[in-house]
């Protein structure tokens, strides 16, 4: 009996937690990041504010949870794209993934500057064990397991490591140990010189940064891709209809 109170307890918690994170974004997403606060949050769910605090310990563990929430969302939504092209090529596999990242950027633009275009936590101050952190990790394997693909089957043009400058070869050199070697540095430098132009031009255009030049940015992004293709020695392949 006991047990099956305590269960209940839980399931209880977890659906009060749950519904916290959902207010809170429908404020995110409805009136701005500004208009996410704890007491805003619990007057819209009929709480105090020192009530949400049994919940979660402040406006930052709050957001913390959120960001979670919105990178495994992002990383659902890419993996889904490109576990529909099982066994295509994994250039296939990437560049849908990658299309998937823009069509949920674009699609929830508020959600998408709380990832990505808002600072989070200083590096000295990241917790192995907080949600962001875990699952920002999450996401960056889910970007990186193509790459990692590709350079196995059909390593693509990397820079002669020599050649870059001392600072930013003693970076790559830590990156890819923090990969456990999966990319060498030289390898991780073409990847993250990938990733930043995707990445660059996601924010632009969430941002709105780019509307005075363009109205649809969607052929600027497949151009992106056209290249980044070329430069990881890949034959680029157009979306299909409805894909």
């Amino acid at each position: 009996m006991a047990a099956r109170t305590t269960q209940r307890k839980e399931r209880m918690r977890q659906a009060t937690l749950a519904e916290i994170r959902a207010t809170a974004r429908r404020l995110l997403v409805e009136h701005g990041s500004a208009a996410v606060t704890v007491n805003a949050v619990a007057r819209e769910m009929g709480l105090s504010g020192p009530a949400l605090y049994h919940y979660y310990a402040g406006h930052e563990e709050l957001v913390g949870a959120l960001v979670a929430d919105f990178y495994r969302e992002l990383a659902q939504a890419m993996a889904a794209a490109r576990d529909a092209r099982a066994g295509e090529p994994p250039a296939v596999r990437l560049l849908a993934a990658c299309r998937a990242m823009r069509a949920w950027a674009v699609g929830h633009p508020a959600e998408f500057g709380w990832i990505f275009a808002s600072p989070g936590p200083p590096r000295a101050e990241r917790s192995a064990d907080s949600p962001r952190h875990q699952a920002g990790l999450e996401f960056e394997q889910v970007v990186l397991e193509p790459f990692v693909e590709l350079w196995e089957t059909s390593p693509f043009p990397v820079p002669e490591l020599d050649a870059l400058d001392p600072s930013l070869r003693e970076q790559l050199r830590a990156y890819s140990a923090g990969l456990g070697g999966r990319l060498p540095p030289e390898a991780a430098h073409t990847f993250l010189t990938c990733w930043i132009r995707l990445y660059g031009l996601l924010c632009m255009e969430v941002l709105h940064q780019l509307d005075f030049a363009f109205t649809d940015l969607e052929p600027v992004y497949e151009e992106c891709l056209r290249e980044l293709a070329a430069a990881l020695g890949q034959e680029y392949r157009p979306p299909e209809p409805g894909r």
